[in-house]
């Protein structure tokens, strides 16, 4: 504890000496104080011992099968854990002890000066020492005889003030405990939040393999489906350039057969022309050549490749009809809401 800082600060040194001996719980004084490691702070044992009992109520007594514990120093937040002792495990400040029983002889050996005790504005020489409890105020005796609280129901100051101060000191420890549970459920919270995150890039990174094997699948569907249209044309293509070429090797002879015979149409002389028609395999060639060739022909609708059409259909509404199956709670869950509904 820094007293020299506090002594500087306030006018007088015993006043800044009190501040440091304040229990932040029951803001009193220290009854057997005991340090929180390892944040340095103080409390009285029985301040610490509430506030560990709050923050951990299934924790019975020294000797109970359930070991340690823990609670936040309600002066710094700071986590403090405990072994199967408990509060008692704690070190006793016996430094702030012997400066407690110093300030305490000093104060004993001051004498009570006047204007220390609140005094009535009423009544100037009488100290406020009633507690009015009509109209909720400390007042003086004079005030309940004669004054403004004759009529009211009064009670003595120092009930009051005992009464109130642990009140009180029970309304701290009740919202430092509930601050500690608060704290534990920010924390839970926090970890719901990061499991969330993960579970969801996972879920996403299962996703995306999920379809990207459905993509690799569907690749490699369309190019085996490619590949038997490739073999299908080059079959078609292959035997139409066939034709193609038969065709022109028998158009070739037959423009030579043509020219031929029309050399020998121009021919005036019967017997010059009915030589050289009569040439061995010449007329007889060219008669052959004129009743037509018999090659191979394709069949109507031979070029068409509608045998290899693919319906995508179903697969489009299955595609669109994919969605994530519900896991049991969430089939629960959904079953509940109905049942609300037909209510």
């Amino acid at each position: 504890m820094d007293f020299q800082a506090g002594i500087l600060r306030d006018g007088s040194p015993m006043e800044s000496l009190e501040k440091q001996l304040i229990c932040p719980i029951c803001l009193e004084m220290f009854s057997k104080p005991v340090v929180i490691l390892p944040c340095q702070h103080n409390l009285c044992r029985k301040c610490a011992n509430d506030v560990f009992q709050a923050a951990n109520p299934y924790w019975q007594s020294r000797g109970s099968v359930i070991s340690g514990g823990r609670f936040r120093c309600p002066s710094c937040r700071h986590e403090v854990l405990l072994d199967r002792h408990g509060v008692y495990g704690l070190q006793r400040n016996l430094l702030v002890e012997n400066i407690i029983d110093i300030y305490k002889q000093e104060c004993s050996s001051r004498p009570l000066k006047k204007g220390e005790h609140p005094m009535c504005k009423e009544h100037e020489d009488e100290r406020i020492n009633i507690y009015c409890v009509t109209c909720e105020v400390p007042t003086c005796s004079m005030c309940k005889v004669f004054g403004a609280h004759k009529d009211c129901e009064v009670a003595p100051l120092q009930s009051v003030f005992q009464g109130q101060k642990t009140e009180l000191n029970n309304c701290i420890s009740m919202l430092v405990a509930g601050n500690d549970r608060i704290q534990t459920i920010i924390s839970q919270l926090e970890d719901s939040c990061r499991s969330t995150e993960e579970n969801s890039e996972a879920a996403k990174q299962e996703l995306c393999a999920r379809f990207d094997a459905l993509a690799a699948l569907l690749e490699e569907k369309k190019s085996e489906l490619l590949q038997r249209i490739a073999r299908e044309q080059s079959d078609k293509t292959g035997f139409i350039q066939g034709l193609i070429h038969q065709y022109k090797e028998q158009l070739e002879k037959s423009s030579r057969l043509v020219e031929t015979a029309i050399q020998a149409m121009e021919e005036t002389g019967g017997a010059t022309f009915l030589m050289g028609v009569t040439e061995p395999s010449s007329l007889p060639r060219i008669v052959e050549a004129s009743k037509g060739g018999r090659l191979g022909k394709i069949e109507s609708g031979y070029e068409s490749m509608d045998a290899f059409s693919v319906s995508l259909d179903h697969l489009s509404e299955a595609v669109r009809a994919l969605d994530f199956e519900p896991a049991e709670e969430d089939e629960e869950y959904f079953d509940g809401e109905e049942e609300e509904a037909e209510e």
